[in-house]
């Protein structure tokens, strides 16, 4: 049963179910996005849950959770097509299988950690800035060791798409400009403008929702309406082909392609098959030709991304494979707009697709996750996307194939012998 309740100031969607033992809470803030708050963001998420008032270190915090009977606790901003959200969310065990009160103890656990950060004088202490400003430098600083994460973020800066080019983690050059001050007059910003949505899921009554009200108030705020869907405008004609050595012996090959005026349909369903039969699976054309009888890969894979408008293809190659490599994988490209498929591997789509929908429905953040995707980007429900991804038709994959744009082609290029 879902119910979406006002509040003060933000919604709570409830999801009431008793297939599971435990409770989840997601407590998301929504704002645009933009490419001077990701690295505020990150860091702000990471100074909340480096410590608060009533828990100062991070070791009492964990302590804590432990006598909530191994309560979790986990933050992140991820991006929501324009749109970028800053996410808190918590689980843990329903009173009947722990004791009476624990789910109000593990919802005040998870407001103090919102509402009362660890201060000194109107700014983050010492302790949980730097704890997170550290965090978060020397993952920033160890990116280009990371090859498949940094191929992949080179590829999408080289797209110069104002959305598409933005680095999800954010920029060492924009932390170095943070201070525990500064931070903390962006975290009330934050409290102030950013909209809000609870989700909530589990088996949950009526009380528990107005424990939540009570907890949690907010100001009001203007409503963010615009679809969160993006959709580029252009691509280079001509395609953009860029190498950068690194000392490996793997090289990465990354393409990148740009979704052109792709109808509703096709971004929620066509597009999934496309990519199950052309990159996305073990059946894929990519798969069986360009790593299992050529053996010109080490592995490769294809993404849609139907929120942001792009599509990618990742290979790990040696890099005296890579004219040939690209070769063959430009031949299955082309395969696809020419309808060089066969029905069969539609059909498979089709199951896949089904069955990882039923999969969702299997777990907790599973479930959340259907229900957010129907709140932000009125996705269908689960029906209705069954009796959609049964029309798409052979002739609709080779459309799309047509609005599916090359833009940049990047190499990653291993220096190192094999």
């Amino acid at each position: 049963m879902y119910k979406k309740i006002k509040a003060n100031n933000y919604n709570i969607h409830f999801i009431k179910t008793d297939k599971y033992k435990t409770i989840t809470i997601k407590i998301n803030f929504k704002r645009k996005l933009i490419k001077e708050d990701i690295t505020i963001r990150n860091l702000l998420i990471d100074t909340l849950f480096s410590s608060c008032q009533k828990y100062p270190t991070k070791r009492l915090m964990e302590m804590e959770t432990e006598n909530l009977y191994g309560l979790s606790y986990r933050g992140f901003v991820f991006q929501s097509g324009i749109y970028s959200i800053l996410s808190l969310e918590t689980t843990f065990l329903a009173d009947i299988y722990t004791e009476t009160g624990n789910t109000y103890k593990s919802i005040d656990f998870i407001s103090d950690v919102l509402f009362k950060p660890n201060l000194d004088n109107n700014s983050f202490t010492d302790y949980a800035f730097n704890l997170a400003y550290h965090n978060l430098e020397d993952e920033l600083l160890s990116i280009k060791e990371n090859t498949n994460m940094y191929s992949q973020i080179r590829m999408l800066e080289l797209l110069d798409d104002p959305i598409l080019s933005m680095r999800s983690m954010g920029y060492l050059s924009d932390l170095k400009k943070v201070t525990a001050n500064k931070l903390y007059k962006y975290y009330l910003d934050v409290l102030a403008n950013d909209n809000v949505d609870i989700f909530i899921v589990g088996n949950i009554d009526d009380n528990i929702i107005d424990y939540l009200k009570d907890k949690f108030q907010f100001t009001k705020r203007l409503e963010y309406k615009d679809n969160h869907i993006y959709k580029p405008k252009t691509y280079h004609k001509q395609v953009q082909e860029v190498s950068e050595d690194i000392f490996n012996c793997q090289s990465k090959l990354v393409l990148g392609f740009k979704l052109i005026d792709l109808t509703d349909f096709e971004r929620r369903y066509v597009l999934n098959i496309y990519n199950y039969i052309l990159g996305g699976s073990a059946d894929s054309k990519l798969f069986k030709y360009v790593r299992e009888k050529e053996s010109l890969c080490y592995s490769i894979s294809s993404n849609s991304f139907p929120l942001t408008g792009l599509f990618t293809i990742k290979a790990g190659i040696n890099a005296d494979n890579y004219n040939k490599a690209l070769k063959l994988i430009k031949k299955q490209i082309k395969d696809m707009a020419l309808g060089n498929f066969d029905i069969t591997d539609i059909e498979k789509g089709k199951l896949a697709y089904i069955s990882s929908l039923k999969e969702l429905n299997d777990s907790a953040s599973g479930l959340l996750s259907i229900y957010m995707s129907r709140y932000y980007v009125l996705a269908d429900n689960y029906q209705n996307k069954i009796k959609n991804i049964k029309k798409v038709t052979y002739e609709d994959i080779k459309n799309i194939s047509k609005k599916i744009k090359l833009d940049t082609i990047y190499l990653l290029k291993g220096t190192e012998n094999d």
